[in-house]
């Protein structure tokens, strides 16, 4: 039965959990922006395309922030009832820090079990979507940004030099406008006095309305096998430039779907069943396409060599005395030669695709088991940090912000250390997958035992107090010097 004490630690824990979470989303996200916002910058990207950005990256973020959460939180529950005497109380009343913990744990277990179904369901959509916009942000072109004095070349084409601008930036001085579009070279040169820029009504034009300026222009005749020279005055001109290149365009978000990060816990099992039955028949494909090389065997007795007719599969025993050649007549030894150099080259050449076919096969593979692993680790790693989160803070006995969060960053650190260093470690590899994205667990696992044994004990280790007897007990060991004066 759910009894009095039960709910009310239970509502002790959802709010700092909540304002926790929140925080730690934010906290991540703000580094996620740090990562990226060089790429962002100066691209003319608008407040919606950011904002959608923003949305699907927390949300691709929440299972790393919910493990983060969950041990700040429990820390700041456990520590601010010890610090208020409350955990004294219960204790002396007959229960026990484990039946305590018991409704905090069960609620743990829900949790992890709504963060699986959250990074199985929703995680891969949310990926999808979160990974197609930002390719398509990053390979966006920056803004025009035409500067005084500097050769701008990010329209296609064309190398724009300005003398000088107005302050509104409209009205432009000393134009020169290389033309580059023939391919062939600076053959055509725009040069102005003045000038002014006016874009298109659509945005997808700009014009460079020019005045009092020389045209200059090479060209090169086929027939008379020289070059000629036009150079035209105008007392104005019109230099159309197209800007569609600069727009922001989304791709097909499909050309990303088959991604390993996009995909639940029954599609990666299946992409992980075809790479072990492909795995299977790598050699038996090898063998094929190496079988029309090797016609020649060595299954026959010493001093004879075995010909292995390939469309009848039929064999032939040829005796030799000393050497193969022996057997071929002499004006047709160079071309057999050259034959066998040639098919060895080809055997070696099909060797090397299919071992690079092979490695490539292995490395996706291993991504594909790595990110099976992934969907159960993270949702562990809830009640892991947990069952560290809650003795600590029985241990530690102090609430708020100060001490549990300096303790739960530490903790939190190294279990993400642990965790990235065994991610590495299984992409790259050097373990299985499993033994890898496990690590952090199974160095953590007995950590936590550790601290609920020393909770249940009441231990001292992390108290203020604690540091200052064992300090006292140093200091009164250390050899006194003698402060007599002659």
């Amino acid at each position: 039965m759910i009894k009095k004490l039960d709910i009310l630690l239970i509502r002790s824990f959802i709010g700092p959990f909540i304002v926790t979470f929140f925080v730690s989303l934010f906290v991540l996200m703000m580094q996620f922006f740090w990562l990226y916002m060089d790429e962002m910058i100066g691209k003319g990207i608008s407040i919606w395309v950011l904002v959608q950005l923003l949305v699907y990256m927390s949300t691709t973020l929440v299972p790393l922030a919910l493990p983060l959460s969950v041990l700040l939180s429990s820390i700041m529950t456990f520590g601010n009832m010890g610090e208020n005497f409350e955990l004294v109380a219960i204790k002396s009343s007959g229960i026990s820090l484990l039946r305590f913990m018991r409704p905090l744990f069960l609620f743990i277990i829900f949790l992890s079990g709504l963060a699986f179904l959250f990074s199985d369901d929703i995680i891969p959509v949310a990926n999808l979507k979160a990974l197609s916009l930002l390719y398509d942000v990053r390979n966006s072109k920056p803004t025009l940004n035409i500067r005084p004095d500097q050769f701008n070349n990010d329209i296609p084409g064309y190398s724009i030099r300005v003398g000088s601008k107005d302050k509104e930036g409209n009205i432009i001085h000393d134009v020169i406008i290389y033309d580059q579009t023939s391919m062939v070279g600076n053959d055509k040169v725009v040069m102005a006095k003045t000038g002014e820029m006016i874009p298109s009504a659509d945005k997808q034009s700009l014009i460079f309305r020019l005045r009092d300026g020389w045209q200059y222009q090479e060209g090169y005749e086929h027939n008379a096998h020289n070059f000629t020279q036009t150079r035209a005055h105008f007392a104005k001109y019109d230099v159309v430039f197209d800007l569609s290149g600069f727009n922001f365009t989304r791709n097909n978000e499909n050309l990303f779907k088959n991604g390993y990060q996009m995909e639940n816990v029954m599609q990666l099992s299946e992409s992980i069943d075809s790479f072990k039955r492909d795995k299977e028949r790598t050699a038996s494909s090898v063998g094929a396409y190496l079988a029309p090389y090797v016609t020649y065997d060595n299954k026959g007795k010493e001093g004879a060599i075995v010909e292995k007719n390939i469309k009848n599969n039929n064999y032939a025993v040829h005796k030799y005395d000393s050497s193969f050649l022996q057997l071929i007549p002499d004006s047709l030894r160079g071309t057999v030669l050259t034959t066998v150099v040639n098919n060895i080259r080809s055997f070696k050449s099909l060797a090397d695709m299919s071992s690079l076919d092979r490695k490539l096969k292995i490395e996706n593979f291993q991504k594909y088991d790595v990110e099976w692993h992934r969907k159960f680790t993270l949702s562990f790693a809830c009640i892991l940090l947990f069952l560290i989160g809650a003795p600590l803070g029985a241990i530690i006995r102090k609430g708020g912000l100060g001490m549990p969060l300096v303790v739960a960053v530490l903790f939190f650190m190294t279990f993400h250390i642990l965790n990235i260093t065994g991610e590495k470690l299984a992409k790259s590899g050097a373990v299985v997958p499993w033994m890898g994205m496990w690590m952090s667990t199974v160095i953590l696992l007995p950590v936590a035992a550790w601290l609920i044994k020393a909770a249940r004990n009441d231990s001292q280790v992390f108290t203020k107090e604690w540091y200052t007897r064992v300090w006292r007990r140093i200091k009164n060991n250390l050899p006194v010097k003698d402060k007599s004066v002659a």
